[in-house]
């Protein structure tokens, strides 16, 4: 190889490290364990009211109507939670989970769709929990399950986020040719 070849190669492999090194890659949601209260519906379906991330395991208060029309609370925990989440799941895999219908129907799903909707990542994992994300119906579904004030700041903060953050050229969408940004390149 000749002198040229060797600078580009070294300079394209540094740029790659240094993009690596300074967090240029996707971003990624940190997937914090969850204390939801979720909400009977007078449809049958489930919305999660209240939203919050925890320390301690997940875990969910359910709010329904018994017999008489009286709201009722129970403690679901961890595993409880777990194991609806994959059932969901296992509905997702083979096509046949209310959380993948485009318009569902109004807010709410059942209470297994509503807990995979708002807690995959933190139940099962980043990666399904991403991947789930990356279905524009999942998506949907999942925002409409989610009433929380948590889960409307939270996207609001992502989206303010996102659109101030610098590239690796020192770019951002806020940026302009007057002013000085602090990218690698100092541009």
């Amino acid at each position: 190889m000749n002198k040229f070849t060797n600078n580009v190669l070294l300079g394209t492999t540094g740029a790659l490290m240094m993009s690596i090194l300074t967090g240029c890659e996707a971003p990624q949601e940190e997937q914090k364990n969850r204390f939801l209260v979720i909400e009977q519906q007078a449809n049958g379906k489930y919305i999660v009211v209240e939203e919050m991330p925890t320390d301690g395991p997940s875990r969910a208060i359910i709010r329904e109507k018994d017999a008489q029309g009286n709201t009722v609370e129970r403690f679901m925990n961890e595993a409880e939670m777990k194991a609806l989440a994959e059932q969901e799941y296992q509905k997702v895999q083979n096509g046949t989970s209310e959380t993948l219908r485009e318009n569902s129907g109004g807010a709410g799903m059942g209470l297994a769709g509503t807990i995979l909707a708002v807690a995959a990542g933190s139940l099962m994992g980043n990666m399904i929990g991403n991947a789930l994300m990356n279905n524009k119906n999942f998506s949907k579904n999942s925002a409409r399950s989610n009433k929380s004030a948590y889960s409307r700041s939270a996207a609001g903060k992502a989206s303010r986020a996102g659109s101030s953050k610098k590239s690796f050229f020192g770019g951002g969408s806020k940026s302009s040719s007057s002013s000085k940004s602090g990218g690698f390149f100092g541009g």
